[in-house]
């Protein structure tokens, strides 16, 4: 690629970040494309970006094992950090707990092996498929933020309900109920079977979904009014990122707007088609 080439896709807010990423995934060096969900209009890699500079918290959602989607996500990293600003990383796979640990790693004071231990402790996923996430936000210093809660919390809901909780746990995530719409109820439904969770209860285990998207939203709106002018990037499962998982109860709890983006995954009959604004801002068509 010449000079000219790679300074113009440079001024184009990342895009050439991008373009390597996509290239080492054997996508080709080209822009990668959306829909917006509004009116199902093309989009491209400069106007997703021109709208995530004006949001407080940017969610790009994920299949954990799909490279692709991971590689989408430094990407959108690197262009809203290349345009100017601050900005963070927020994780489903850490706990609010792990907040020093990853604050010794981002500072340099953590080796990678022992950080991998950190990895591994919460998340099943091989590390291989965020590594040059993590090492991005190390090499540049961009905060990492858990944004989980113990998962004993949430086992503990899903056997016994929201109500079993003691008063010390009930004050990290006050006030859960399973509160959801029809097309999130259908998803939670749907959750439930393919996972063949059998004798469960549906309100306890909507309870623990709404646990776990209640917390990760308390924990980013608490970093954001900790950090004003810090931008979030949100990594996390495409169910937690549909506007009706955690970016709902971000709504429900402060004024900071959010942008979604979500990579097509028809297998959880998440199609371009077949959504609309009340689930996301832009889909990832590939």
């Amino acid at each position: 690629m010449g000079d000219t080439i790679a300074k113009y896709l440079f001024k184009r807010a990342g895009l050439f970040f991008v373009c390597a990423l996509l290239l080492a995934s054997a996508y080709g060096c080209r822009e990668p494309r959306f829909i917006k969900a509004s009116d199902m209009s093309e989009a491209g890699l400069p106007q997703v970006l021109d709208e995530a500079k004006k949001a407080d918290l940017v969610f790009v959602g994920e299949l954990h094992s799909s490279q692709a989607h991971h590689e989408l996500q430094l990407g959108v990293i690197k262009a809203l950090r290349q345009a100017g600003g601050p900005v963070a990383i927020g994780l489903e796979m850490f706990k609010a707990e792990d907040q020093d640990e990853l604050d010794k790693w981002t500072s340099g004071r953590m080796d990678e092996r022992e950080f991998k231990q950190v990895y591994n402790r919460n998340w099943q996923i091989p590390w291989e498929k965020y590594e040059d996430i993590f090492r991005y936000a190390r090499d540049n210093h961009v905060p990492l933020i858990g944004l989980n809660i113990s998962r004993k919390i949430i086992h503990q809901v899903f056997q016994n309900g929201f109500a079993s909780l003691t008063p010390d746990e009930l004050r990290e995530v006050p006030g859960v109920m399973c509160d959801v719409d029809a097309e999130y109820e259908e998803f939670i439904r749907r959750a439930m079977k393919e996972h063949d969770i059998k004798g469960a209860s549906f309100l306890n285990f909507c309870e623990a979904q709404m646990v776990w998207d209640t917390a990760m939203a308390q924990n980013a709106v608490d970093f954001l009014k900790k950090n004003p002018g810090v931008k979030m990037i949100v990594l996390a499962g495409g169910g937690h990122s549909w506007k009706r998982g955690i970016p709902e109860q971000v709504k429900r709890r402060s004024n900071y707007a959010s942008l979604v983006i979500l990579p097509e995954m028809p297998d959880d009959k998440l199609v371009a088609e077949e959504i609309n604004d009340n689930d996301a801002d832009y889909i990832w068509v590939e």
